[in-house]
Parts: C-alpha cells; structure tokens; sequence
C-alpha cells in the first residue's frame, strides 16, 4: 500500500493505493490563504484518515519547485504561505514512514505513463492546463525532473505580448474574453457561436505550444489533464490545424498521440509512485 497526495490551491486530494488502483480517496478544501503551518496540518490530517498500517511510503505532488533530495518546496504560486516548506521533513517525522516529493505536473506525466492514457509509451509529456499551465516529462520510461523538478515549464517561453501561459491557461480566458473557461465551455455545449470561436483562438495558441513541445522532445505522446482538458472537444480539431501548419515534420506528427487524460486520478496515482521512483 502506498499513499499519494495531489496538492492544489484549492483542494486537496489524497489516495490510499493499492497496486494500481486508488481504493480510498479523501479530499479536503486547501486552506491556502492561512499560515504555512496550517496548510501542512490539513495535509497530515488528510492523509492519517487514509494511512493503514502497511503503508510502505507517501508520495505528494506540489504546484511550484521542489529541491527533490530534501523535499523542499519552494514558492507555491497559490499557497503564498509556502515560501520555503520542508515537507518531507514534516511527513517523515509525524508519520514514521518515508516521504516523497514532487512537482504536480510531473505526477500527473509519471501516472499516465504508467498508469493511464499513455500506459506502454516509453517517452511522454503531460500538459496541465488550469489556473497555471504544468510540463511534466518521461523519457525511456523515467521522470525527468531537471534542477529543482523544473524541466519542461515552457509556458514561460515568450509569446505575443506575454508567455504561452496567459495564452493556454484560464487567464486567456478572463484577460482576453471577460469570461471564464467553465463558462465558456458551457456556452460551447450549447452550441454558442462566439464561445465556439473563442475555443477556436484557444486552440489556436495551444496548437504553437504543442509545436514547441514537439520540437524539444518529439515524445510518442502528449496528454492534457487539469480542469481545462474538459474542453478537449472544443479545441483539439484548432489545435492540431495549427501543428499542421507550424510543426515542420509532418511524419513525426502522424506518429504522435496526442490526447486529452481518461481519468481524474492520474496526479495521485503518479505520486504514488514516487515512492519506487525515488526510494
């Protein structure tokens, strides 16, 4: 049995694992906007409803840097309290068991390499597209985590007046449109014109950062997770006609897939799995 943690601004979500499979999930409000200290006790409290006795190891993703030997995690966007959190320090001495961690986006990758839609691919990327835009990456079959677990955040490269992240991410949606991605998706199941083409825009720049990634790393796979992979339908058929216009190797393209998460469990199930990765 293992324990996996996906840690976000606004919940928390933790899962007792058994093999492959999530048998107990808790989930709780993350109280973001209070002291360091407090978000660190909602955490253990979460994950001491979900411990059993043969628990061999706690896995947590993070939304931000993590120094991955110490488990130190640094500046979490939307927890501002989190500026400097030894967390595996905290796990390890309140649970007695040993403790591992990550950055969120790279949970998300590793469990749907291993786990979900793109179980059997040797080399992947996962793309979380939410409030933020994560990179995670497996290459033969292993977590690349880079200097601080921050490879792959080409969100950040510029573009247009900004970066890809306030292209791809729900600021394009209340910078540039006045409106969030929940309701836009919404207006665009009913058929509504106007948030159709906004989807259509959306896809547009989603389309040149995939470019991108296929440019840096041309995996066998890449796999949308977060709230706005929802829309997947929305945007997919814009998206790929721009890679088909930007992306120059057409023959690389046809060999990549290129998908939208079947499940909402992959972040845990990924982080689960840093206790082998990482033990």
């Amino acid at each position: 049995m293992k324990i996996g943690v996906d840690l976000g601004g606004t919940n928390i979500r933790v899962g007792l694992i058994d093999g492959n499979s999530v048998v107990v999930k808790n989930t709780a409000p993350c109280p973001s906007d209070r002291a360091a200290e407090d978000v660190l006790e909602c955490i253990g409290d979460l994950i001491a409803s979900s411990l059993r006795p043969d628990v061999k190891g706690i896995g947590i993703g993070v939304p931000s840097s993590v120094d991955v030997e110490k488990g130190i995690v640094y500046d979490v966007f939307n927890i501002p309290s989190w500026k400097e959190v030894h967390l595996k320090d905290y796990l390890e001495d309140r649970f007695g068991t040993p403790a591992f961690v990550n950055n969120d986006a790279n949970c998300f990758a590793l469990g749907e390499a291993r786990f979900g839609s793109c179980r059997g691919c040797r080399n992947v990327v996962g793309i979380t597209l939410g409030t933020g835009v994560g990179m995670g990456i497996i290459i033969n079959g292993q977590l690349y985590n880079g200097v601080n677990a921050s490879a792959g955040e080409m969100s950040g490269i510029p573009y247009l007046d900004s970066d890809y992240e306030h292209y791809t991410s729900s600021t394009f949606f209340t910078r540039c449109h006045g409106i969030t991605g929940k309701e836009a998706a919404m207006l665009a199941a009913d058929g509504d014109s106007k948030a159709l083409e906004i989807w259509n825009e959306f896809g547009k720049h989603l389309g040149k950062l995939v470019s991108a990634v296929l440019l840096a790393y041309a995996p066998d796979a890449i796999v949308f997770g977060g709230s706005i992979a929802a829309a997947f339908p929305f945007f997919e058929k814009n998206m790929m006609k721009t890679l088909g216009e930007v992306y120059p190797y057409k023959s690389t393209l046809r060999k990549t897939r290129i998908c939208a998460s079947a499940g909402g469990d992959a972040a845990i199930l990924g982080a689960s799995a840093l206790v082998e990765c990482l033990s």
